[in-house]
């Protein structure tokens, strides 16, 4: 029985290996990312770019049909856009980058799911928002293992500097960190993984896999390397528990995973030693002396 629950769905169906092997991958190279975001109080960042991609998604979509390669050009072109014109935008009014986000993600929102509603029907609008184990082809996955093989050889060279800017950025900037640069090349990087995580999440849950782990990981370590090895462990688990709850209940794959790993939070919140609600609140009596 514990078998056929845990090991026979993957061994009898290919699309699933496909989808255990693109959504392991992004688990070893999303959460990290996820933790910078959180340390640099950037969380809500990664949701406005997953949505930012929509429209570059729609019109590839528009002109391909579900082709990966198309879709994908056009995401990636749409989240940097995004990305560096919040940025454009605040600097050239004076406003908060923030709010240039807020602004640009809603029409961004607003434009994809309108592109994708003239030409589509309700079966691929569902699936390009909310992800199909179906959808992660050949290409599919190779996309998602070759961002998640870039983004860890980055993070190796990028490891100082990013951790740097995220506890004493005046420092960085005084040791001559480039910061900026490396910052626009971080940006990148989230854009690259939310839109390869959108190919089995969808465009709306492809940011749970990145922050959920990450926000969990904190009641498990105070260090940032404890903190990037806790989210991998948990996005792990959300990633196999997710798919086998999709093919077993016939849940739609994205939120499932995301599902799993909104339970591995509020275990987190709850059990974890730094901060849980058991270590905070129950405090054990000291022996006598």
């Amino acid at each position: 029985m514990l078998y056929d629950l845990l090991f026979d769905p993957f061994i009898e169906f290919g699309f699933l290996r496909r989808a255990l092997v693109g959504c392991l991958a992004l688990s070893f190279a999303a959460p990290p990312l996820g933790v910078f975001l959180m340390l640099r109080r950037m969380s809500l960042t990664a949701d406005v770019l997953a949505h930012g991609i929509l429209p570059g998604i729609a019109a590839g979509f528009l002109f391909a049909g579900l082709s990966v390669t198309a879709m994908s050009l056009g995401g990636l072109v749409a989240g940097l856009a995004v990305a560096l014109g919040a940025g454009a935008l605040s600097r050239a009014t004076g406003g908060r980058e923030d709010a240039s986000l807020a602004a640009l993600y809603l029409v961004s929102l607003a434009l994809g799911v309108t592109l994708i509603s003239t030409r589509a029907g309700s079966v691929e609008l569902t699936r390009l928002l909310f992800g199909s184990v179906l959808g992660v082809d050949d290409t599919a996955l190779w996309m998602m293992a070759g961002t998640a093989t870039l983004t860890m050889l980055v993070l190796a060279f990028a490891w100082r500097p990013l951790v740097l800017e995220c506890f004493d950025p005046g420092f960085a900037a005084a040791t001559g960190a480039k910061g900026g640069i490396w910052h626009m090349a971080f940006l990148a990087l989230v854009v690259l993984a939310v839109l390869a995580a959108s190919q089995a999440l969808g465009t709306l849950m492809a940011v749970g896999l990145m922050m959920l782990p990450a926000v969990g990981a904190r009641h498990w370590s105070r260090h940032v390397g404890g903190l990037v090895y806790a989210s991998v462990a948990i996005a792990l688990i959300s990633t196999i528990s997710g798919l086998l709850a999709s093919f077993h209940l016939d849940w739609p794959t994205g939120p499932a995973i995301v599902l799993m790993a909104g339970f591995c939070w509020v275990v987190s919140v709850v059990l974890g030693p730094v901060e849980g609600l058991v270590s905070r609140y129950w405090h054990r009596p000291h022996l006598a002396g």
